[in-house]
């Protein structure tokens, strides 16, 4: 699978080359600024891009930026962010595009590295996969509304923005498809959000509307 990185610290850029290689992914292009990064990601096309959001030159938001930017050039190209702080306007600017797999995860996870192999593969599947402190900062930001849902409710929907599907939301609660179906549909309700049939819409669309 063919990966263009985008991450200007030397070290953690080898090192994340490293452990792609190893997990066989095909590293075509390492960016180490924004406007570099953009070039890799429109030239090469790849079928999944790992990107930080703070590059050179002015360290604020080039990586994402420049994410953003090919996502308009290359349609549903899918993009993990990997960001060492949760920094949410970041996050619903990246899901207000729903083309292609998205995902935004901290930096510090990249040590768990099953769990971060498996959220890179779901992004370029055209997947979720979103950090659970990511989610949390998220869920946050439309109280009033949260507050109508239930204690089950709110760990479903934490799971549904991780990314996960209804089977592996029943099997990690240990409840049925049948009763994560119900719930979906209770929390889809009090949010005001119209269920859908596709998993990716569907987490996005709660993400976004619970982002504000």
């Amino acid at each position: 699978m063919r990966v263009v990185l985008g991450e200007d610290h030397a070290l953690l850029r080898d090192g994340l080359t490293r452990l792609l290689v190893a997990n066989d992914f095909e590293v075509v292009a390492a960016a180490d600024t924004g406007p570099t990064l953009r070039h890799a990601l429109v030239t090469h096309r790849p079928e999944v891009a790992v990107v930080d959001v703070r590059m050179p030159p002015t360290f604020t938001d080039e990586g994402l930026r420049a994410a953003i930017e090919a996502r308009r050039e290359v349609p549903g190209l899918p993009v993990l962010v990997l960001s060492q702080y949760v920094e949410p306007l970041y996050a619903r600017e990246l899901l207000s595009d729903r083309a292609g797999g998205v995902g935004y995860l901290l930096k510090d996870r990249v040590s768990q590295v099953a769990q971060f192999v498996d959220a890179l593969r779901r992004v370029a599947a055209g997947g979720t996969a979103m950090d659970p402190e990511v989610v949390a900062q998220l869920l946050g930001k439309r109280r009033s509304r949260l507050d109508e849902l239930t204690g089950r409710e709110r760990e479903v929907l934490g799971l549904m923005a991780e990314g996960r599907t209804n089977a592996a939301i029943a099997g990690q609660l240990f409840v049925t498809e049948k009763a994560v179906g119900k719930h979906i549909n209770n929390l889809f309700r009090k949010l005001d959000l119209v269920a859908s049939g596709d998993d990716n819409r569907r987490v996005l669309a709660v993400l976004a509307y619970l982002n504000g």
